[in-house]
């Protein structure tokens, strides 16, 4: 069998007869190695958000002390989103090989125009036997983004990752 090769937002995925291995290239690769490390872990990221999350409740408790109701609220309501998006990222991982035997399901979410690009969703087993979730988001529709959409779905689907 063959490697097979997609584009991916920051790199490549390469489709291996017994895994996924992800790589980063370019500027966008470069940046996310600097922003998640080496690691299969999204700490560093969650770390990030923890503390603008401290940030902005700080900033909310102070515009409120001050009376300026209208700016704490929208200071809040970041700081509820911020905590939102940390609850439902705990479960994520950044790790850049997959073994297929690990592979619990695959699904693609498809694009919103303008809004979303389109991703899959692989759910795996790691190495502490916890079910793990890694997207691997497709290049936007800046960068070609529906017909490499299009041939990453094909190869996904004929190696039967990905059923229509």
């Amino acid at each position: 069998m063959e490697e097979k090769i997609f584009r991916t937002k920051t790199g490549f995925c390469h489709i291996l007869q017994d895994k996924i291995v992800l790589t980063r290239d370019g500027i966008a690769g470069s940046a996310a190695n600097v922003v998640s490390g080496k690691t299969n872990s999204i700490g560093r990221t969650l770390i990030i958000y923890g503390l603008l999350t401290i940030y902005f409740a700080y900033k909310a408790f102070t515009m409120f002390s001050k009376g300026e109701t209208v700016w704490a609220a929208l200071y809040f309501l970041v700081v509820v989103l911020n905590i939102y998006a940390i609850a439902t990222s705990i479960n994520n991982s950044s790790a850049s090989v997959i073994e297929r035997s690990k592979i619990k399901s695959v699904s693609f979410k498809n694009a919103q125009p303008g809004i979303t690009r389109s991703y899959f969703e692989i759910y795996f087993e790691d190495e502490n036997s916890k079910i793990k979730k890694r997207l691997i988001m497709l290049p936007g529709s800046l960068s070609n983004g529906n017909s490499e959409t299009q041939e990453a779905v094909q190869i996904m689907q004929e190696e039967g990752l990905l059923f229509k």
